[in-house]
């Protein structure tokens, strides 16, 4: 019986380039696929991350099965989080897959499964703090920050999606909003509960602006850098005496909450999150399992045998 084999990738003389310069060209696909900016820009941060562990600057054609493995003990070594590295990998295993499918190279790196981990969330107590309305002496700065942990407590979308917003986007009679700057590329239209959309008129009058200004912009009205967003929230935090400043938290603390304080779904849950798939949506909040935190007195073993204890002590 004649064996099979596998069919060869011819190389073309691309391969002969520095793995540095290949990634340019992949990124530069990404961005003629239509990736959003972020996508893009998280691809550009994992190579530079990589390069710390791994020669870009050897020819493709070079690159072995070996090198990928000694940049893997090397991030163990260095004291990187397992899902830290395996999302440097999962980038690094689409950048070679393209390379692949471009004839340029043969060498795959297998895929590092993550880890699920207990997602950080703000304590009741803390969003207590947050979400106090600041005094109408405040400035313009401090009333927004205000106004966009409570929408951030409304939809828990992300922060790139906040900076995108635009005026025009905002529909308060309908009490929704549409995100037009979704992580997937989709748009995506948001309910707003009563309370916001009393807070965003009140802030849309003092914010006023044209239709396709930013909503939530910086104090000359433009928009808000990832940084200038993250800088105002840490400040905010940290002055209403709470010490963690993730804006990304607040998206886990909207889950969690929906999930377990609410009663709310899963299914509703991934439209509300923007997420492609339920299994997106599950692995987001594997750790916040309503279904179980809902009445378990009712069948927890050690809740029944304390209510006879104390039956019988009556």
């Amino acid at each position: 019986m004649r064996s099979v084999m596998a069919p060869k990738i011819v190389m073309n003389s691309r391969s002969n380039l520095p793995l540095r310069e290949v990634y340019e060209e992949f990124v530069f696909s990404r961005k003629v696929q239509g990736c959003t900016e972020t996508t893009v820009q998280n691809y550009k941060d994992r190579i530079h991350n990589v390069s710390k562990y791994l020669d870009i600057d050897m020819q493709l054609c070079n690159l072995t099965k070996r090198h990928l493995e000694e940049m893997i003990c090397k991030m163990r070594d260095a004291g990187l989080a397992h899902n830290t590295i395996a999302s440097y990998v999962r980038s690094l295993r689409t950048f070679l897959l393209w390379c692949s499918k471009e004839g340029l190279t043969n060498v795959i790196i297998p895929q590092i499964k993550e880890r699920e981990t207990v997602k950080q969330t703000y304590s009741d107590e803390e969003l207590e703090l947050l979400l106090k309305r600041p005094k109408p002496t405040c400035e313009f700065g401090e009333f927004r920050d205000w106004v966009i942990i409570n929408f951030l407590m409304n939809c828990g979308c992300r922060a790139s999606t906040v900076r995108n917003i635009q005026i025009q986007d905002v529909d308060l009679e309908r009490r929704q909003i549409v995100f037009r700057h979704n992580k997937n590329g989709r748009v995506q239209t948001v309910p707003l509960c009563s309370s916001m959309v009393t807070i965003l008129n009140e802030y849309m009058r003092i914010r006023r602006g044209k239709m396709d200004d930013y909503l939530f912009c910086d104090i000359y009205g433009g928009m808000l850098t990832e940084n200038a967003l993250r800088l105002a929230i840490v400040h905010y935090n940290r002055r209403r005496g709470v010490q963690m400043t993730s804006i990304h938290a607040f998206r886990h603390t909207f889950a969690k909450k929906y999930l377990i304080d609410c009663g709310g779904n899963a299914f509703t849950l991934q439209r509300l999150l923007g997420h492609s798939t339920l299994e997106m949506t599950k692995r987001y909040c594997a750790v916040f399992d309503a279904d179980a935190a809902k009445n378990f007195d009712t069948f927890s073993p050690l809740e029944h045998l304390k209510r006879e204890q104390i039956k019988k002590h009556k």
